[in-house]
């Protein structure tokens, strides 16, 4: 069985097939690049419409696949932006009426952990999910995946990107956050911001800003703030681990392709004797294949749903859907 997915969630449009081996057997994708400050909805989502048809036709080409063979066409519910989302959503449904085939909605942020926990072999890891909208802690318990803790205010990615644009740089920002940090020899104080399970950056970037403005050069600011904010993410991590006795760790988002934060959670997990895992950049970013991967899990256990019924959903939490497809016979966390 293979499976077409769709990813809009923001500034990136990407169409993947997966088979059942967790094959990636075509992806192509292509992300809006404003050419000053960071995503506008309309003009990102305007973008993905325009795009679209030549990414489906390149992995249909790349692939070699009849589309009235395919399992199903899985799309990104939610979270996400809603023009954004609108417009991979559409696609979706307009290839599930051509061609026939089941339309599945799948959660952006599961998808971020099951493309992991399949690649890695894992069980049940815990995911530190690193993006530019979401910054959680996530683990399955009693059918969901449940939020232990995550930011108070912006993601993680977003904090890098307002700081990068701030320092001149174009959209994205992280990259250029580490180009710079690999430069810094200095680590300035900044607010550490962790709250239980939970993590701030708001606090983080104006303190951040405000070094800026002392004088403090963009390499040793870089550098500052990634020790800074990667920490807390170890930090929040490592507390999960120790709350729920695991022994598996993945990463995801477009966050976890930095380099500094992989070592310093490889670090952090080894001192505790935790198996840690981080996909290919290429799946740890947004992309269409772990979607697709989602939506075949999600079809196998009844996750079809009609085009009447496949609206799509903002605001969508992690804990919101229902991991069907999982079966568990030890719960660690309580309901509550």
């Amino acid at each position: 069985m293979r499976v077409l997915g769709i990813e809009s969630t923001a500034h990136t449009a990407s169409v993947g097939i997966v088979d059942e081996g967790t094959q990636v057997v075509a992806a192509a994708t292509d992300m809006y690049k404003p050419v000053q400050g960071g995503i506008h909805p309309r003009e990102a989502a305007n973008h993905h419409a325009e795009l679209f048809p030549e990414l489906v036709e390149r992995v249909l080409s790349q692939s070699g696949v009849d589309p009235e063979s395919l399992g199903a066409i899985a799309f990104s519910q939610g979270p996400g932006l809603g023009p954004c989302l609108r417009a991979g959503a559409t696609v979706a449904r307009m290839l599930a009426l051509t061609w026939g085939r089941p339309l599945v909605p799948v959660n952006h942020c599961v998808a971020h952990l099951e493309i992991a926990r399949a690649l890695s072999g894992f069980e049940d890891p815990v995911l530190l999910y690193a993006s530019g909208g979401n910054t959680q802690v996530v683990a399955y318990a009693h059918g969901r995946y449940r939020v232990l803790g995550e930011t108070l205010d912006i993601g993680v990615g977003n904090f890098l990107d307002k700081l990068a644009l701030g320092m001149g740089s174009t959209f994205p920002g992280g990259p250029w956050i580490e180009k710079w940090a690999r430069e810094g020899k200095t680590v300035h104080d900044l607010p550490y911001s962790v709250h239980g399970m939970d993590v701030s950056f708001s606090g983080l970037l104006t303190a951040a800003k405000a070094l800026q403005t002392k004088g403090v050069g963009k390499e040793d600011l870089s550098l500052s703030v990634e020790s800074h904010a990667y920490a807390m993410l170890c930090e929040v991590a490592e507390r999960a681990l120790a709350h729920l006795g695991s022994k598996e760790l993945v990463l995801g988002g477009g966050v976890a392709c930095n380099q500094r934060l992989r070592r310093m959670v490889e670090e952090m997990a080894h001192a505790r004797g935790v198996r840690v895992f981080a996909p290919p950049p290429s799946l740890c970013v947004d992309n269409g294949a772990m979607i697709a991967w989602t939506g075949l899990l999600s079809d196998r256990s009844g996750g079809r749903v009609e085009v009447a019924r496949s609206e799509v959903l903002p605001r969508q939490r992690t804990d919101q859907v229902e991991a069907r497809w999982r079966v568990r016979t030890t719960e660690h966390v309580s309901e509550g």
